[in-house]
């Protein structure tokens, strides 16, 4: 048995770390698809073992094919290749002011967005009184011309009423 066997290498990044002795490595690259032939982003995760759980969120490394060592473990991590740096911070850690020093491009971008968006929304508003008085002056209209109407039908009946009395 003088034979060794080729075994499978990937190079990708620790996206968990959770568990004990073992990491949760994305192994991405790009496929050309079968049919289609465009070229898509294949991305596989892998549990690898880790034996002195030296990986974080964030390292790359460099895994290599295994015998099962259980159920979904088949690679281990042969070595580290570069150190990530990833922060991790719980929402209720992050104030207003880390935000505003982080992005304040961003806001600056809000705010003219914002600046912009109240004039349109002023003059819907415009528009909107605008059709409601419309309206409201239309229905006044249309109840008046109604009354008017009535009354000449009144007025009309009377002196029908008149003629046929004369008449008689």
């Amino acid at each position: 048995m003088t034979e060794e066997t080729t075994r499978k290498v990937r190079l990708g990044q620790v996206v968990g770390d959770k568990m004990d002795k073992t990491v949760v490595v994305e192994v991405s690259g790009p496929k050309r698809h079968p049919l289609y032939k465009k070229i898509i982003r294949r991305v596989v995760r892998y549990k690898a073992h880790d034996e002195k759980n030296e990986c974080q969120v964030g390292d790359k490394v460099r895994i290599i094919e295994t015998r099962p060592l259980s159920r979904e473990k088949r690679w281990r991590v042969a070595e580290i290749v570069a150190k990530g740096e990833v922060v991790e911070i719980s929402p209720g850690e992050i104030t207003q002011e880390d935000l505003d020093k982080v992005i304040p491009e961003k806001k600056a971008k809000e705010k003219e967005a914002a600046a912009e968006v109240k004039p349109e929304a002023e003059a819907t508003e415009e528009l909107k009184e605008e059709t409601k008085a419309g309206a409201k002056d239309s229905k006044e209209e249309t109840k008046a011309e109604a009354k008017e109407k009535a009354k000449v039908e009144t007025k009309e009946e009377e002196k029908e009423e008149a003629e046929a009395e004369t008449s008689e």
